[in-house]
């Protein structure tokens, strides 16, 4: 008996020692996995480039010092720019707006900037405008490539607006413009042309200095105001559909009574001579209306 408590308590004895070995071998347990990181917002990130461009140092002091006037970035969101579009900019002029959209859209996303063909405008005057305009604003892309260099140039006729191919474009955005095309008759083609080279569900976008409402409809490209609802109207009769309207480029101060049109208010400050300069100036610019339109999906 004695023999076999004592042979048990020997394969006691060496199974408690054979688990502590496995217990010393063993690796000690790591960490618990890291939960998975949200994904980023890629409205905010969006948002946060927009930033970073507008900060550029390929913007002058003097565009930069429009952005309070201009609201550039809400005035983008409100139309729902997003990374990856095709955008099309209606006659950039100095390229003002060019200078946000060319570095947003490069490398994810296509910027086309339509000006305006000289042959087809109606007189000697204008064409040499045009001329010059378009020599300018060329001048201003090749000069920095690294900002511009992806951005492209279509020429177009007045006369019948071919914008790219039909349904190639995301969005369409024209700043301050319309009033230029109205004394000529030209509204109407310009409005068919943007409803062609628009996507089923493409975005119209429109900012345009605004008149007081029931005052006439203004037809004279003199004066730079339009009544927000003839811009309605040369859209829908275009087809489009008014998504919605915004207030980002409002001015309450604009009484819309001035001597050279909108003109006399910055940046242009045309004032007459012996005019009060810094009574414009107070003002700022103009009282703009900011419109979404929506060409219909189906």
């Amino acid at each position: 008996m004695k023999h076999l408590a004592l042979v048990a308590a020997v394969a006691l004895a060496l199974t408690a020692c054979g688990r502590s070995a496995e217990q010393q071998a063993a690796p000690a347990p790591g960490p618990a996995p890291a939960a998975p990181e949200a994904p980023a917002d890629p409205l905010a990130a969006f948002a946060a480039e927009i930033d970073a461009v507008l900060a550029g140092a390929h913007r002058s002091d003097a565009n930069k010092a429009r952005d309070g006037h201009r609201h550039p970035k809400e005035t983008l969101q409100f139309f729902e720019l997003r990374p990856g579009m095709t955008v099309v900019e209606i006659t950039p002029g100095g390229g003002w707006y060019t200078e946000v959209l060319g570095p947003l859209m490069k490398g994810d996303g296509r910027l086309v900037t339509a000006i305006i063909d000289p042959a087809s405008a109606a007189s000697d005057r204008a064409r040499e405008y045009y001329t010059e305009a378009n020599a300018g604003f060329r001048a201003k892309l090749a000069a920095d490539a690294a900002n511009f260099g992806e951005v492209e140039v279509r020429e177009f006729a007045l006369s019948a607006p071919v914008l790219g191919d039909p349904g190639s474009a995301d969005m369409v955005v024209t700043f301050r413009n319309v009033h230029n095309w109205t004394g000529s008759g030209a509204a109407p083609g310009m409005f068919k042309g943007f409803f062609d080279v628009l996507k089923p569900g493409g975005v119209l976008g429109i900012e345009e200095h605004r008149a007081t409402p029931g005052t006439p409809s203004v037809e004279d490209p003199r004066s730079g105001y339009m009544l927000e609802d003839d811009v309605i109207r040369l859209a829908t009769d275009a087809g489009f559909v008014l998504a919605a309207k915004s207030e980002i480029n409002a001015n309450p101060k604009d009484t819309k009574d001035h001597p050279n049109g909108v003109w006399t208010l910055p940046p242009t400050l045309d004032v007459p001579e012996g005019g009060d300069k810094a009574k414009y100036e107070a003002i700022g610019e103009s009282d703009r209306m900011t419109l979404r339109f929506r060409k219909p999906a189906g």
